[in-house]
């Protein structure tokens, strides 16, 4: 046999890897191998990965892409291997690397060009957490464009330099590459600007202290701690301090995206967060619930009140060593979670507002008209 005969073509596709709210750029390679017909991930793929194989295989049979070649396995390798590889983001690369098997003239559009998607057993594209993350490694790695489905492009779109292809389908993503611009989807219509808060500081009457002190902690980013009996106002006035805080700068504004996409969070084509987020988790949230967690770590409550407020009701009700978990948050800004596969690190830039009753009965010291002691830390 010639040597030639037994060269090796090899697909590929570049994807990218979500762990916190990094993402990393990740090569996507696929080859033929004689035996069974199967298919084998290789790369240090996370469960979500690996469970992709079958459904990968009956979206291609669906759209017409696959092609067994007889009786060939497809090897699928993601590289670097050593870095963790979790999601469902890189359903859309594993097909394309396969389907350039079959049209190696794709592979050179591939070459520029980042996927990003879920991929449904009837070939269609869903967003996947993180997109906005994924953009911005596309971007660092020196890459054209992104590939993902039309819900997720205003959200692409926020990385300047980068060319967004909106497609619905695989068939739709394999004809965009070749270039027929007839596969491209529309882009959802823009979001309507940010609706008036439904609640506002002008609604609370009385309480001068109160209110003169949540001014001050606007304007000087300072927590605060509310005491009072119930009834006193303690959480109309913590839900009012988000309504009068500057608005959201546009670095701010790409920082709250980044953690609320790769929670997941974002509603289709909602493009970038304008809001000052505000997180009131109720007293029984663990330490992961509150600081982020898990394997893969994702944001936690810290996190998701970024550049807004996180509201602490019932403050003696928490458990104490959850309270401890957030001296690091408070004074450093950030929070690191520490995993055998990794280290994430996630923003941490709140106004922590407090509250509590000044006894068990909630009672002591009340007058009336009710009135609100006010700490500031």
């Amino acid at each position: 046999m010639h040597p030639q005969d037994k060269t090796v073509r090899i697909g590929r596709a570049f994807g990218a890897a979500l762990y916190g709210i990094e993402a990393a750029r990740v090569e996507v390679q696929a080859a033929r191998a004689p035996g069974l017909p199967r298919a084998a991930i290789i790369g240090q793929a996370g469960s979500e990965v690996r469970e992709a194989r079958e459904r990968l295989r009956v979206a291609m049979q669906a759209q017409r892409l696959w092609t067994s070649q007889g009786e060939q396995a497809v090897v699928i390798n993601l590289a670097p291997a050593g870095l963790p590889k979790t999601g469902t983001g890189l359903d859309l690369p594993m097909c394309l690397a396969i389907v350039a098997l079959t049209w190696p003239a794709l592979q050179e559009k591939l070459d520029h060009v980042l996927a990003y998607a879920e991929v449904g057993l009837d070939g269609t594209l869903r967003a996947a957490a993180g997109t906005l993350s994924a953009a911005i490694a596309a971007h660092d790695a020196g890459l054209a464009g992104v590939v993902v489905p039309p819900e997720a492009a205003r959200e692409a779109a926020e990385v300047k330099g980068l060319e967004v292809l909106a497609v619905r389908t695989l068939a739709d993503a394999f004809r965009a590459l070749r270039g027929d611009e007839s596969a491209l989807a529309p882009w959802p219509a823009p979001r309507a600007p940010a609706p008036r808060p439904s609640v506002d500081l002008c609604e609370v009457k009385g309480q001068p202290s109160a209110r003169r002190a949540l001014e001050v902690a606007a304007a000087g980013g300072h927590n605060l701690l509310l005491i009072g009996p119930p009834g006193s106002g303690k959480t109309l006035l913590s839900r009012r301090l988000a309504t009068i805080l500057p608005p959201l700068g546009r670095e701010e504004s790409l920082e709250v995206t980044r953690i609320h996409s790769a929670a997941g969070l974002l509603g289709a084509g909602a493009g970038v967060v304008t809001a000052r987020p505000f997180r009131a988790p109720h007293h029984s949230v663990s330490p992961a619930g509150l600081v982020g967690g898990g394997v893969p770590p994702r944001p936690g409550e810290v996190s998701l009140a970024t550049h807004g407020v996180l509201f602490l009701d019932e403050l003696p009700e928490f458990q104490r060593h959850v309270l401890e978990v957030l001296r690091q948050p408070l004074e450093d800004g950030w929070v690191s979670i520490v995993r055998a596969m990794g280290r994430a690190v996630f923003p941490a830039r709140f106004l922590l507002v407090g509250a509590m009753n000044p006894c068990p009965c909630g009672w002591h010291g009340a007058t009336m008209p009710f009135t609100t002691r006010v700490r500031c830390a």
